[in-house]
């Protein structure tokens, strides 16, 4: 009988069924960060445990660390006691850590990637619910939180629900100046923030076949806004050739009966799926938010919804954005002031998406007043970044150029907002204060669309101010 990817992997990762209906899963790997960890040390000292398998543990360190002044002990007293105490659980347990010395640091979800510790057909685990973005290499992955982080700590095995499956298609290609981030951001608009609840989304169609690696992982990253608790994509030759030769990738005589393994796991024609959604590439536009959630998102031409044009269910979240965002319904989103302008995060802090802005931004500067920074998303981004010259194209932008991090994306780190500034962000969330601030105000975009923010202090049309066809 044809199985969906989901099917197959929940399938072989499952321990049992458990009295209540839920599956004690297997999980394969299990990523960890400074933030959600130390509690659940905690109680494995406290009930006499120790990490069962450490071997399939990983952490880094991404939340809190500052972007601009690394030097410890960080002038945060408790944002220094999160990394000592993750760098001490880690060497007590035997976990391998991407401290900032080694660097390997970033955001958990692009060191993930990045060091070939995602694959295919695994199930992975993280106490951050972006980690749907690892979905994009063919895995279930799934965001926990700590009491859980716990028991996979303790026991490599957790208790979970099995979603339904609803497959959207996306076909087509997309117009010139229009981006993976806009993709996810027109599926959450049409759909819901809610849509996705008790399902795991896979992405497929010509559009998707056609994404690179890192695009898809963009996607799968903001599976989560759209309330599924899974978003991933069929492992191709795009995903092997990207793992290929990474640090904990199958090598030698390893290699080819793993990129097997990987190709078996992959729905099958004519799966069944619960529910089956279609888009067309052509129908999408640059979008960006106008709203307190993510789906509350128009295309860049288009104005803010009258309340009249809002489903009634939606009307008082919508008319709390409003006056949240100091936003007239029926107004330009185009034209808005802005003044800050963030490139990076989990979702969009890859090197491609560095590369995308560095090759439009040249002979172009920030506007004055606009606070422009590019954090990449991990120091082997940075790093690689540098070599190519792309610090140094931002700089000349007038970027501020950081250290490696989940920065402005979250308030847990100096990276803020302040009063009510207006930030154009290339980041996942604009929830009421995210950025730090309560009165912040958060539009996501494309990391193309926040250049163009930055250059004309203002939301913008990228395709205009950068002339892409």
């Amino acid at each position: 009988m044809s199985q969906t990817l989901l099917d197959k992997v929940w399938e072989a990762h499952t321990v049992r069924t458990l009295p209540n209906g839920s599956t004690q899963l297997l999980i394969g790997t299990h990523l960890i960060h400074e933030v959600t960890s130390p509690q659940a040390f905690g109680m494995l000292r406290d009930l006499g445990l120790k990490v069962l398998f450490p071997s399939r543990t990983f952490a880094t360190v991404d939340h809190i660390v500052p972007t601009d002044e690394r030097d410890e002990p960080f002038s945060d007293s408790l944002a220094d006691d999160m990394i000592k105490a993750l760098r001490k659980n880690c060497a007590e347990s035997g976990v391998k850590f991407f401290d900032l010395p080694s660097g390997e640091q970033g955001i958990v979800h692009i060191v993930g990637p990045e060091q070939g510790i995602t694959q295919p057909g695994t199930t992975i685990a993280c106490g951050d619910s972006h980690t749907s973005t690892h979905g994009a290499f063919g895995a279930i992955a799934f965001g926990i939180g700590t009491s859980q982080v716990r028991d996979v700590l303790a026991t490599q095995t957790m208790a979970i629900r099995k979603p339904k499956v609803r497959r959207i298609n996306v076909d087509g290609k997309l117009s010139p100046g229009v981006y993976s981030k806009d993709v996810i951001l027109h599926i959450i608009r049409k759909l819901g923030v809610n849509g996705g609840l008790g399902y795991a989304y896979e992405y497929g169609g010509s559009t998707f076949d056609a994404f690179t690696q890192e695009e898809r992982m963009t996607v799968c990253n903001m599976s989560i806004e759209g309330g599924a608790r899974v978003g991933y994509v069929n492992p191709d030759e795009t995903t092997f050739a990207y793992l290929s030769g990474r640090p904990y990738a199958p090598k030698g005589a390893e290699w080819e009966p793993a990129v097997a393994r990987w190709k078996a796991t992959a729905s099958d024609p004519g799966a069944p799926y619960d529910d089956v959604i279609s888009y067309q590439a052509s129908d999408i536009a640059p979008t960006v938010t106008w709203g307190i959630n993510p789906g509350q998102a128009i295309f860049i031409d288009e104005n803010v919804p009258r309340l009249s044009e809002v489903p009634e269910k939606d009307r008082s979240t919508a008319e709390e954005a409003l006056a949240h965002m100091h936003l007239k319904a029926g107004q330009p989103i185009k034209g808005t002031r802005v003044d800050v302008a963030f490139l990076g995060s989990c979702t969009n802090g890859r090197l491609s998406d560095l590369t995308e802005v560095a090759r439009h931004i040249r002979g172009h500067k920030v506007r004055d007043g606009v606070k422009a920074i590019v954090v990449p998303g991990s120091q082997g981004v940075a790093a690689l970044a540098e070599s190519m010259g792309l610090a140094a194209i931002f700089r000349e932008a007038g970027f501020e150029w950081r250290g490696a991090g989940c920065s402005m994306c979250l308030g847990m780190n100096p990276d803020k907002l302040v009063g009510d500034q207006l930030c154009a962000s290339s980041s996942n969330r604009n929830f009421k204060g995210r950025q730090g601030s309560p009165t912040g105000r958060t539009v996501l975009m494309s990391p193309l669309m926040v250049a163009a923010a930055a250059v004309t202090g203002e939301i913008s049309d990228a395709r205009e101010i950068f002339n892409v066809k």
